[in-house]
């Protein structure tokens, strides 16, 4: 549909990033209009995952005693031969939707990316990457310029290789844009002399992190749970409590966005018509409605004409009751689950990203149609949005088959520098490797 459109003017989080001295280098690949978890449903192709790629590659690993990582400390080789024939043809995804941010970073492309985060979509691909993905409080982060999927939940998120470098980045695009967003807030960026650093110190003592029981989906792999798991021993090791905590309305999270995000996108996209800008699709002089009807179903991919035409459903005059209305009060209860927990003593909640580590092509076609559809994938990262609390995606270790798994920090509204610090901490003691495309490294010390 925006094939050939060319913006007028930067996000503010664009122009901000300028002014902070940062090179724009280009736009990276995503799946249509940010719907879809799996970095499957772009124009310009599929993502594929650099873990485990045919690209020559290593990962090398400080020395450590992390009890968490589960792979050998110094260089893993981790893509020595060709491909088989098999291989070449199956890959890695890269998860979305902003998969093409995650991979720019993770292939050492770029120091930093912008992704928006509607319902996990900076979180999802950093995981499977084997890279930071943060999703900042809703209204810290001025969305002027982020092309609208569901206002109520969208936010721009940045994708790093550590938590220090996505905080650089956030301290230069936080902040008040009162003039053009109406969502912004107030917040510690609108003070003078903040600080480019987070704050000096790596304890973990004194913490109180929340597991929350309804993040126990079925599904979850057994290397998920078990790094899960360990992590939280870590914590407590290392001087910190762990607590179970109850979040009872996280379940209803997956159908609660599926509404939100239908009858938002019905109405955000009903402005791609063919006449104003975007998709106009020639040969269509009969009339307006047929040609803003050939502009939308040759312009609009399978998922994006299928949430079109739910939202207009669940908000038809005999529908708007019981869908939308209904959604909203679920949202607001899972808000207050969140209020009650951390008003309670918890300082963090510790759950998964993903269900797995990134599964294959070929694993994802055996039920591609009910994936293309679904936002299963984001069933740990979606609540987060719903409450517009901070979380960020924090690679832990390798599994079994040398692929990255992360876990994810959320933590009390506007309070992203806390928790930013203590993912930083959290992440200092973890031996997670740094992935290097193996051209020029055959000399290697660690």
């Amino acid at each position: 549909m925006l094939e050939n459109y060319h913006p007028i003017y930067d996000a503010t989080v664009v122009s901000r990033l300028k002014e902070a001295g940062a090179v724009i280098i280009g736009k990276t690949n995503m799946e249509e209009f940010a719907m879809g978890a799996l970095g499957l449903g772009s124009i310009h192709g599929p993502m594929r995952n650099v873990w485990l790629s045919d690209i020559p590659q290593v990962a090398i690993h400080e020395i450590s005693d992390s009890r968490v990582a589960m792979s050998a400390d110094g260089v893993l080789f981790l893509s020595e031969s060709e491909p088989s024939e098999a291989e070449a043809i199956d890959w890695y995804i890269a998860g979305g939707s902003s998969g093409g941010s995650a991979l720019a970073v993770a292939s050492g492309a770029v120091f930093a990316a912008i992704g928006s985060d509607t319902g996990g979509s900076t979180r999802n691909p950093a995981a499977y990457c084997g890279v930071v993905g943060y999703k900042p409080s809703y209204g810290l982060v001025s969305r002027h310029g982020l092309i609208s999927l569901t206002n109520s939940l969208d936010v721009p998120g940045i994708i790093a290789r550590c938590v220090e470098d996505v905080w650089t980045v956030l301290r230069a695009t936080g902040g008040s844009d009162f003039t053009y967003d109406s969502t912004s807030v107030s917040s510690l960026f609108d003070e003078p002399d903040v600080p480019w650093n987070l704050p000096a110190g790596d304890s973990l003592t004194g913490v109180t992190v929340g597991i929350p029981e309804e993040y126990h989906v079925g599904g979850m792999s057994a290397e998920v749970l078990s790094t899960w798991d360990q992590v939280a021993g870590l914590i407590e090791d290392e001087g910190g409590t762990v607590v179970r905590v109850s979040l009872p309305h996280s379940d209803l999270a997956l159908p609660t966005y599926a509404v939100l995000n239908a009858c938002e996108v019905a109405s955000n996209f009903a402005r791609y018509d063919g006449i104003e800008f975007g998709h106009r699709e020639p040969n269509q002089e009969a009339s307006t409605e047929q040609l803003m009807a050939a502009s939308r179903k040759y312009g609009f991919g399978d998922i994006v004409r299928g949430r079109i035409l739910a939202g207009n459903f669940f908000l038809l005059k005999e529908n708007f009751q019981q869908y939308l209305q209904q959604a909203l009060k679920i949202r607001r209860l899972i808000q207050r689950d969140f209020q009650r927990v951390f008003a309670s003593g918890c300082d963090f909640l510790l759950t998964p990203v993903t269900l797995s580590d990134a599964p294959t092509r070929n694993e994802v076609a055996e039920n591609e149609k009910e994936l293309f559809t679904s936002t299963m994938p984001d069933v740990c990262t979606m609540p987060a949005n719903m409450a517009g609390l901070p979380a960020v995606s924090v690679p832990i270790t390798l599994s079994k088959r040398g692929l990255p798994i992360s876990l994810q920090l959320m933590g009390g509204y506007l309070e992203d520098r806390k928790l930013l610090t203590f993912a930083r901490n959290l992440q200092n003691r973890l031996n997670f490797p740094q992935l290097i495309l193996r051209d020029g490294v055959d000399n290697i010390a660690v």
